[in-house]
């Protein structure tokens, strides 16, 4: 795998992700247009982020079963659909429609990710997978620049052209440019595949991995989702475009961690997970500071995006080197740990920052990463150990440890 390859999968996610995060900073000039009561906005977010948990259940366990690339391009094309719906709805069934078809097959994120790691050598793993993670990020948080930016010159509507176009052009692009799935057709069939999403928790990394991510993510949205408020009140009283510019300091972080991978390459991404952890709860004393300082905010921010990003390729890496055989069925099982963290934080937040203000929505981001790190001492002790699972998610014998990681 190439840089060109690379390159193109990170957009591939990057747009992805974009689809079910835009209406964030838009759900008001949406809500008005299609006649929305403004309490009831968040379904807008809230509907593409159920499409994206239904997608994890039931499509990504075709990544196993079926040629990625393939299901690259038709996922794309899809997304392609819902958004262009979205923008051409005059009502807000039709808006919901599409954000929900947009979100059920934006799981091509793992489909990607999946593709990454198969044509990847051991020794490229973790840094292939890293970067083309990078676009997730890159998706989550640049939406919220572009999107203000977009809408205020040419409306909420626009937004949605932009994503189907880049999504149809995406989906013309994949198959010139990526080679054929270099993984042989599995024997598997679907319904095989899909029962091993159950499968999954009772292995011992999998839960651990994914109980990390689920408060790593929660942390994660409780920032996110609940930032735009406190920055709009006073004393600050910014516009919602410079609200947006503070995803640059997200994105900063969150790129400088691309090195996580190489360093998830050597072995070394369960004592990574736990330094950037102890870097997310640390960073939370620099986000309280946002009543009084706009500074130390962007310096919370970039370490904590920086945190983020390098537990999640660590944690990608690690599921991916025990578990070759189900490639997209693993990464799809974690990515449900992440989607419910990513919820719990969106919606807490809100009624937390209501109730105490933002110290209160501080601590509970804060409290969140507090118990990623508590399942990182406590649960994955074995994990440190060297203790592997001993049943692959498909059963037989578990991987040798050089598939890319030491036994974590």
């Amino acid at each position: 795998m190439n840089a060109r390859h690379r390159a193109l999968l990170a957009v591939v996610c990057g747009v992805a992700v974009a689809s079910v995060y835009a209406a964030q900073p838009v759900l008001e000039p949406m809500g008005r247009d299609l006649g929305v009561p403004a309490r009831l906005t968040g379904w807008f977010v809230a509907t593409g982020q159920f499409g994206y948990v239904a997608g994890l259940l039931l499509l990504v366990p075709l990544g196993d079963v079926a040629d990625r690339r393939r299901l690259i391009v038709v996922h794309l094309a899809v997304i392609s659909v819902g958004m262009m719906l979205t923008a051409l709805s005059s009502a807000a069934w039709q808006a919901l429609a599409g954000l929900a078809t947009a979100g059920v097959f934006a799981v091509v994120v793992q489909i990607a990710v999946a593709y990454a790691a198969s044509a990847s050598p051991p020794a490229e793993r973790g840094r292939n997978i890293g970067v083309v993670t990078s676009g997730v990020v890159v998706g989550i948080l640049g939406a919220r620049v572009a999107t203000g930016a977009l809408a205020e010159v040419w409306g909420w509507r626009s937004v949605y052209v932009v994503l189907a176009v880049l999504a149809l052009g995406l989906a013309a692009l994949v198959p010139a440019v990526l080679p054929p799935d270099p993984r042989a057709t599995s024997p598997a069939k679907y319904r095989e595949a899909a029962s091993s999403l159950g499968r999954l928790l009772g292995r011992r990394t999998f839960l651990t991995r994914g109980l990390i991510a689920f408060f790593l993510f929660a942390s994660f949205g409780t920032l996110w989702s609940g930032l735009s408020t406190p920055l709009a009140a006073g004393p600050w009283q910014l516009s919602e475009t410079q609200i947006g510019l503070f995803g640059i300091a997200g994105l900063a972080g969150a790129l400088g961690a691309a090195r996580a991978g190489r360093w998830a390459d050597s072995g070394r991404a369960t004592p990574v997970s736990g330094v950037a952890l102890a870097l997310l709860i640390l960073s939370w004393a620099a986000i309280a500071q946002l009543p009084w300082s706009l500074w130390l905010l962007i310096i919370g921010i970039v370490a904590l995006d920086f945190a983020v990003q390098a537990v999640h390729v660590s944690n990608q890496h690690v599921l991916t080197a025990t578990c070759p055989d189900r490639l997209s069925s693993v990464i799809g099982g974690y990515m449900v740990f992440y989607s419910l963290g990513s919820a719990l934080g969106a919606a807490a937040t809100t009624a937390t920052f209501t109730a105490y203000g933002w110290t209160g929505s501080s601590l509970l981001g804060s409290g969140f990463a507090v118990c990623a790190l508590v399942v990182w001492l406590v649960v994955g002790a074995g994990s440190r150990s060297g203790t592997a699972d001993a049943d692959p998610v498909g059963g037989g014998r578990a991987p040798h440890p050089a598939v890319g990681t030491r036994a974590e």
